[in-house]
Formats: structure tokens, C-alpha cells, sequence
């Protein structure tokens, strides 16, 4: 038994009822309004109303529950998370001496690397020309052609 679709009510019609022409219509209520042109999502008692208006539907009842993101805090190559943690919390006078040691330690690497290489460097070198690579190749060097 094939059961068919109104197309203007959307109620199921059996077979031997209803008129069929291009289209379907459960009875001459359906056929009259849709021959007037009446939108049948405007009409209250059609299946296509009741999906628009979303009645008689009571199986959603439980909204869906969204996830919440949750913040993770993870250690980086090089730091764990202890580390980053303790350097968070602690106090800016201390982060102050920590930078400023710091900053004095590497001066004093420079100091002692400049030193070490004017040591080693010949005393007539300081004295010699500076001479470009593109005049060593043979181009015009400053000042153009």
C-alpha cells in the first residue's frame, strides 16, 4: 500500500482518497486554499506550520550541553612549569636584581672576550687599510664608477 503526501497540508493520503492533478490534496479544503494562493505556513492546522512553529514536539526536551574549554597550563621546551610558575609569582624587586645581574654577568663576558681578542690580534693589523669586498673584487667601492 503506497501511502502518498497532501502537498499543501502534508497529512498522509491512502490510496482512493484524495484528488491528484500535478498535485496531491488530502480533500477539497486543502485543493480550495491551495487554489487561492494561501501559504500553508499560515495556516495553523497544516503539518508544515507545526514544523515551522515547532509544535507537538516533546522528545527535545534536554538541551545539548556545550563543551566549556578548559585552560591548560603546560611547561615549554627548555622550562617546566614549576619554573614559569615561580617566575610568575615572584616579586618585581626581586625580577629586577635577577635582570640586573644578568645584564652585569654578560657585560663583564663581553669585557673579558673583547680583551682576550685585542690580546691575541697583531699590532700591525690595527694600523692597515680597511678594505671593502666589492673593492677587493675589483668594483668601483665608494663614490660609484
Amino acid at each position: 500500500m503506497r501511502v502518498e503526501r497532501c502537498d499543501f497540508s502534508g497529512f498522509k493520503v491512502y490510496p482512493s482518497k484524495g484528488k491528484t492533478y500535478t498535485f496531491r490534496f488530502l480533500n477539497a479544503k486543502s485543493e480550495s486554499l491551495f487554489l487561492q494562493r494561501k501559504n500553508p505556513r499560515k495556516i495553523a492546522w497544516t503539518q508544515v506550520y507545526r514544523r515551522m512553529h515547532k509544535k507537538g514536539i516533546t522528545e527535545e526536551v534536554a538541551k545539548k550541553r556545550s563543551r566549556k574549554n578548559v585552560k591548560v597550563q603546560r611547561g615549554v621546551v627548555g622550562a617546566d612549569l614549576a619554573s614559569i610558575l615561580a617566575k610568575r609569582t615572584a616579586k618585581p624587586e626581586v625580577r629586577a636584581a635577577a635582570r640586573q645581574a644578568a645584564i652585569s654577568k654578560a657585560k663583564s663576558a663581553k669585557r673579558d672576550k673583547e680583551a682576550k681578542k685585542s690580546a691575541t690580534k697583531p699590532a700591525g693589523s690595527a694600523n692597515a687599510p680597511k678594505v671593502s669586498k666589492q673593492s677587493m673584487k675589483g668594483g668601483a667601492g665608494k663614490g660609484g664608477r
